[in-house]
């Protein structure tokens, strides 16, 4: 191994693997991973706060241990960045707004103390949109986070910072949240692998509303095995949890890591679940690793699937959440950013009977895909209708020849899923003709995580893309 970048280049698993055999040390690990920070971030902005005193203090700590032949976690060691809307103690979290722009927070949200618990440590917060409103990562406080593959294009959001972060080797492991599209499509912008779990799988406290099943924590990583390495250390039973839910697999790591194929798989490929159109590169690199798929034993059959009845649905819905999460600033509304506000004044305009109409809605479109999944597997989709856009929009203007109305209108295929609480992975399925990563979004039903990481797995074995252009040019 080649110094500092021959351990950032490692996997999680395999850094877990040094660690513990005492090859590498935690500290040696962290000192690849913060002058990695200190040699990308300039360009790209991802970190926004780096804990590198607390880190150090916990590295040392992780050390010891290793050398006095403590038991250690899963993540023992491993460097982690956290989004900064997710509160960790004694680590700055402004949630991107300025009116928390010197916030530091006395407690680790539950997500956090899960993971420190299982050996990570947070060693920086990563740059998303204010409150997490938002499909481009950029906020007042910090400005825009850069795409590592063309560092003129947005990285997506909202969980941008972290799947940038990880994509290049500034951190192994991410942890974002997804309420439309937040995890998934940066880590299609990407080209890395990101989970939107069931809801429940991973508790949200201290995030307000916590019946809500909309928001979820997800792990944001290069594979599919580090996926569900960092995935079995945040799940788990939380009884004081209103709408918590166990897991029904033992480790999620071995499930996929036993994977050894897809024959047999009954796959449904559906190019535009939301009928808002695809661009046409975009699909050709999906249907080729279907194709793969297939050519390995898989059953894949393009089907007639619309689930566009659950578009005004889900943005009624937001609406309403959105309302919620504000609830207590809803005096400061003049104070927030273009997005955050417009999504509120759409939510105090709604009435009970708009909200019942979309409920109702909802539970169509949710029989709609169980009946799908009484025939099928999987649903695999575009993660994106098209390919990574200008980091100075704020959203896609167009897919083809039809306008786009607002940010939210072109993640209507990540947001039917969130709609209907199933479990969605994004994973690299190739490089457009303009050599940025294309996503794959591949949908199981809830619980399902373990094989649709394991499915990940296999394409992303069949198509791997290489790292980002950025991370050889810095």
């Amino acid at each position: 191994m080649s110094g500092d970048r021959g351990l950032v280049d490692q996997t999680a698993l395999a850094l877990r693997d040094l660690i513990a055999s005492k090859a590498v040390s935690p500290v040696e690990v962290l000192d690849a991973h913060v002058n990695e920070i200190a040699r990308l971030n300039p360009t790209l902005n991802a970190i926004v706060t780096l804990a590198e005193e607390q880190a150090r203090a916990a590295a040392a700590e992780a050390e010891r241990a290793v050398m006095q032949g403590d038991a250690l976690g899963p993540l023992h060691g491993l460097p982690l960045v956290v989004k900064d809307i997710t509160e960790t103690a004694g680590i700055r979290t402004t949630y991107a707004s300025p009116l928390y722009r010197d916030h530091v927070p006395e407690a680790d949200a539950e997500v956090v103390a899960r993971l420190k618990r299982a050996g990570a440590i947070v060693l920086a917060k990563t740059n998303t949109p204010e409150f997490a409103a938002g499909a481009n990562t950029v906020n007042e406080v910090f400005g825009a986070t850069r795409n590592p593959w063309n560092t003129e294009l947005s990285p997506s959001g909202s969980s941008g910072g972290s799947a940038v972060a990880v994509a290049t080797g500034m951190a192994p492991l991410g942890q974002g949240t997804d309420f439309g599209c937040s995890l998934r499509m940066p880590a299609a912008f990407c080209g890395i692998v990101g989970l939107r779990t069931t809801p429940g799988l991973v508790p949200n406290d201290p995030m307000p509303l916590p019946w809500d099943p909309g928001q979820v924590h997800g792990p944001l990583a290069r594979t599919a095995e580090d996926t569900a390495l960092m995935l079995d250390a945040m799940t788990g039973l939380d009884p004081l949890w209103p709408i918590s839910v166990a897991p029904t697999w033992d480790s999620a790591l071995a499930e996929v890591q036993a994977s050894d194929g897809v024959a047999g798989l009954r796959i449904a490929y559906v190019p535009d679940i939301a009928r808002i159109g695809v661009d046409p590169e975009v699909e050709r690199v999906c249907r080729a690793a279907l194709a793969k798929l297939e050519a390995a034993g898989a059953r894949v059959e393009e089907v007639d699937f619309d689930a566009s009845a659950g578009n005004a649905a889900y943005l009624t819905l937001r609406a309403e959440w959105m309302v919620g999460q504000q609830y207590r600033r809803l005096d400061r509304l003049d104070e927030f950013d273009r997005n955050l506000a417009g999504n509120v004044r759409d939510g105090l305009a709604l009435t009970v009977t708009d909200t019942a109409a979309a409920h109702d809605t909802r539970e169509a479109v949710w029989r709609r895909f169980r009946e799908l999944f009484a025939s099928y597997d999987f649903l695999l989709t575009p993660m994106s209708p098209v390919e990574p856009f200008p980091v100075t929009q704020n959203f896609p203007s167009e897919i083809g020849a039809r306008k786009l109305e607002n940010y939210v209108d072109w993640i209507a295929p990540a947001f039917l899923i969130t709609l209907v609480s199933l479990v969605g992975g994004s994973v690299p399925a190739g490089l457009s003709q303009n050599g940025l990563p294309v996503g794959l979004q591949i949908v199981g039903p809830r619980l399902s995580e373990p094989r649709v990481l394991a499915l990940a797995k296999h394409v992303q074995a069949a198509n791997p893309i290489g790292r980002p252009p950025v991370v050889e040019a810095a």
